[in-house]
């Protein structure tokens, strides 16, 4: 057995949002790292398929679901009775992360979540333009109750695997490959110095990069969406437009290309689902791989973050999207639901620990462009090392549950910091925390590029004065 450090004191009361295999893989880490009263923890889910687990525990269980309309009357009390600071741990679906941001910070509360999640009918509603119904709307929504609400208790806006953990692999990358190129700087302290570093390093892009191969023990059936998450998350993202941060590098706005017209203006987004998309990518295990451009908060995030301006005017922004290559049962899963026109298979499934039997999740991000080609850094977890680590998960849970984890740490240490993003919070101390849960943790070059095999066996439209353009990194 380990000696697990216990990283802080929750005073208040802990209220946990949705108990699906997320929860149910933080749940243990957050008995294994914090002191609190245990008679104050309470979990919240319309679903009781894992009631057991609270309640061995002596948890208090509430079955209902968070709604517009009982946030406030429901969770109020549960934050403010018997003193202390409440820990909000929102790990739900379709209740809304601006709503609870702002109940928090009224209360005072912490708050951490893994998406910024609307509430239920935001995805498939008609009257919503496509800009209105994606990431970057959502992002921005939240993004301005910072400016509204001011100071205050921290909320961590979108901790998870990625988006969260991605962010904080994206310095570190960074500065490997800093050191590599020869280029001698001191490690940035601020967000325009972190910027400025991509800039110098040459970097033109990133992948989030990720390639599950966890296996089942038993095949997909027809009309069932398995997958190794949430279903309804994966869904529901991969029925957006496709988002991408948009690069300063890149020569044309694609054909499908749109902009939003608002907030900061460092995303497009394409009149095509994220589930339809596929692009060009790289990691270590498959090399050379198409995945799928699915929106997801880090795209956004992590090209504002590293944008430079000079005079008032854009210098220099990475273009930056997921590259996902899920495992192959979700791939299936995507396939079918396509074939009847996105329509989502009468029943799901999430593969837990005891289902797979072998397989690891490869998550890093790509970075692209610069001296050396391509650097990607990031986690090679095995189900056998999450077995071994942490119970109640899959490869993919572990990677998300410890970095809501690492979140959970940084906010006990700084509580005052107010709404904040990933990218902005201490990168060192949160992979500090969760790298005894990420398994092998490497850095490698590689040459490849989108071009490389390409035009033998049909003619292509490529741009081949620069490789990383995304016209080249899209699959038509």
């Amino acid at each position: 057995m380990q000696n697990w450090p216990v990283h802080g004191t929750i005073s208040g009361p802990i209220v946990m949002i949705g108990f699906g295999s997320i929860g149910r893989g933080t749940l243990p880490l957050i008995e294994r790292h914090f002191n609190y009263d245990r008679s104050r923890f309470t979990v919240i889910d319309p679903v009781e398929t894992d009631r057991g687990l609270v309640d061995e525990r002596g948890y208090k269980f509430i079955k209902e679901r968070v709604t517009r309309e009982n946030f406030v009357d429901l969770l109020k009390p549960l934050l403010t009775e018997g003193g202390g600071q409440a820990f909000i741990v929102n790990l739900s679906v379709e209740v809304s992360s601006a709503a609870i941001i702002r109940l928090a910070h009224e209360v005072g509360a912490l708050y951490i979540d893994t998406v910024c999640e609307p509430w239920p009918g935001f995805y498939m509603d008609p009257r919503l333009t496509l800009s209105q119904r994606s990431n970057y709307a959502l992002r921005q929504e939240v993004l301005d109750q910072r400016e509204v609400l001011g100071p205050g208790p921290t909320a961590i806006s979108c901790c998870g695997a990625n988006p969260g953990m991605v962010s904080w692999f994206v310095k570190q990358a960074l500065l490997d490959v800093a050191r590599d190129t020869g280029l001698k700087v001191p490690e940035p302290k601020t967000r325009d110095a972190w910027a400025r570093l991509a800039r110098d390093v040459g970097v033109k892009g990133i992948h989030i990069a990720e390639r599950d191969t966890q296996r089942a023990t038993t095949p997909k059936p027809m009309n069932v969406f398995v997958n190794t998450w949430s279903v309804e998350g994966f869904v529901s993202e991969g029925l957006q437009p496709a988002e991408l941060g948009w690069g300063t590098h890149e020569k044309h706005l694609p054909p499908e290309g749109k902009r939003h017209g608002y907030g900061p203006d460092c995303a497009i987004y394409l009149l095509r689902p994220g589930a339809g998309t596929r692009v060009r990518s790289w990691t270590p295990t498959a090399r050379a791989q198409h995945g799928f451009l699915v929106t997801h908060n880090e795209s956004i995030s992590i090209a504002d973050y590293f944008t430079v301006h000079e005079n008032g005017v854009l210098a220099y922004r990475p273009t930056v999207h997921y590259a996902y290559r899920p495992a192959d049962d979700a791939v299936l899963s995507l396939d079918e639901m396509a074939g009847a026109q996105w329509e989502q298979q009468p029943s799901w499934h999430i593969l837990d620990e005891r289902e797979i039997v072998d397989g690891i999740d490869e998550l890093g991000v790509l970075l692209y462009g610069h001296a050396k080609n391509a650097y990607w850094y990031g986690s090679q977890l095995s189900i056998e090392e999450t077995r071994r680590v942490a119970p109640y998960q899959n490869a993919t849970g572990l990677q998300v549950s410890s970095a809501v984890l690492a979140g959970m740490v940084w906010a006990l240490e700084n509580p005052g910091a107010g709404i904040v993003e990933a990218d902005e919070i201490d990168f060192r101390r949160c992979l500090e925390v969760q790298m005894p849960y990420l398994g092998p943790v490497i850095g490698t070059y590689t040459d490849w590029t989108p071009l490389a095999g390409r035009s033998k066996l049909f003619p292509e439209d490529l741009d081949t004065d620069d490789p990383w353009q995304f016209s080249n990194v899209i699959v038509r």
